[in-house]
């Protein structure tokens, strides 16, 4: 029934300017405004379909990664971000990471951050 459908998906963000900038601005995503106002249209490389992010009065972050980027160099990734202001979150418990919140030696190196709706992005070793 989908087998040939350009699949997008979608979150849930409280402010669409603040999304804005982040996603532009920090992070260097093509942001394009949708239809219906506040809806941003996120584009991402490989020509797929844009993610959308849409205002939601009621707006609860998730609490799973949203997000993941994948990167060749994880630990250039998090300094490159924190000099744009990003903090990366550090979860402690099963979770070792270091002292960047890079995550090392349990599968791909990874870090994770927070949009400022408060959903949970990552940067991943490609």
């Amino acid at each position: 029934m989908f087998k040939d459908t350009q699949v997008f998906s979608g979150f849930s963000i409280d402010d669409p300017e603040a999304a804005r900038r982040f996603y532009g601005d920090v992070l260097g995503i093509e942001v394009e405004d949708g239809e219906m106002g506040g809806i941003l249209m996120l584009h991402f490389g490989g020509g797929g379909p844009p993610t959308i992010a849409y205002p939601k009065p009621d707006h609860v972050p998730a609490e799973f990664t949203i997000l993941n980027f994948p990167v060749p160099d994880v630990e250039t990734a998090v300094d490159a971000l924190v000099a744009k202001g990003v903090v990366f979150e550090v979860y402690g418990g099963d979770l070792p990471q270091d002292e960047k919140g890079i995550m090392r030696g349990h599968g791909p190196e990874i870090a994770w951050f927070k949009d400022p709706a408060g959903n949970i992005l990552s940067v991943i070793e490609d």
